[in-house]
């Protein structure tokens, strides 16, 4: 599916981007900084899931960022859409199958580290997956990579040293963190972010994994930046406020936008 997602694709955009992005929620207009935009909606290619998710327009978007051809993710699909693991691999695969090497991988989460606060964009450095399945159940694609595999880096250490100049040059401050993956939609639990904090997470979601998973299956370089949008429930001033989030979410679209700038010139 995603071999049949890809000719199509390829049969209407020119571009060959060796770099992919994927906007998470409410973090889809920092697409706007996309020179000479090719838009090509989900609905529009053979087999591919369409994002169900508010704030998530659903298209990609072909073009160039620093003379870099690139291409984007407007939105994502999640396990609790009801998509199957399986599902969730293919924009990845699809991306491999256009060319891509690299890819940025964005979020909203809520913070358990007591350190961060909404508006902050943290560097993913692991991950804690809470979900059995896994999107390479199943039969492996042997011509994409090993049946098992190393994911002690999953998060390049290389691109996490470009996000981190980039920071640095830009004056945005820039942490690291673990991220947590639960399945959702609904919110974690006072209890459950306690024990996400004592097993050494930082942050907290419903997305990010999944690819992560795939991308380092079929040899994608990562890297995962996460943007918090709130604390965690049970943190102080955590759970779900609105205000907070949608505050968040505007300081958020610049420096996010001026970092993946930046990192895709250094690219």
């Amino acid at each position: 599916m995603y071999k049949s997602a890809a000719e199509y694709i390829k049969s209407k955009v020119n571009l060959q981007p060796k770099v992919g992005i994927i906007f998470g929620t409410g973090l889809g207009s920092v697409a706007e900084l996309i020179e000479n935009p090719v838009y090509i909606p989900y609905t529009e290619v053979p087999n591919f899931p369409v994002s169900t998710v508010e704030g998530h327009i659903g298209r990609f978007i072909f073009g160039k960022i620093k003379n870099c051809d690139v291409l984007a993710m407007q939105g994502r699909v999640h396990f609790y859409e009801g998509y199957s693991m399986q599902q969730l691999a293919m924009p990845i695969r699809t991306m491999y199958a256009l060319g891509v090497e690299k890819v940025i991988i964005t979020n909203a989460s809520g913070a358990i580290n007591g350190d961060y606060s909404p508006g902050d964009i943290i560097i993913i450095k692991d991950h804690i997956k809470f979900i059995t399945d896994s999107p390479l159940r199943g039969k492996n694609p042997d011509e994409l990579g090993e049946r098992f595999f190393d994911m002690t880096t999953a998060y390049s250490p290389r691109l996490i040293e470009m996000a981190r100049t980039s920071a640095d040059e830009l004056g945005i401050k820039l942490n690291e963190g673990v991220y947590a993956y639960m399945g959702g939609p609904q919110f974690e639990t006072p209890a459950e972010i306690k024990m996400l904090r004592f097993l050494g997470a930082d942050l907290v979601g419903m997305s990010t994994v999944p690819e992560v998973i795939t991308a380092v299956h079929c040899g994608i370089e990562v890297l995962g930046l996460s943007c918090v949008t709130n604390m965690a429930a049970g943190m102080e001033n955590g759970g779900l406020n609105r205000e907070v989030i949608d505050k968040a979410e505007k300081d958020l679209e610049k420096n996010l936008g001026m970092l993946i700038e930046k990192v895709v010139e250094k690219i």
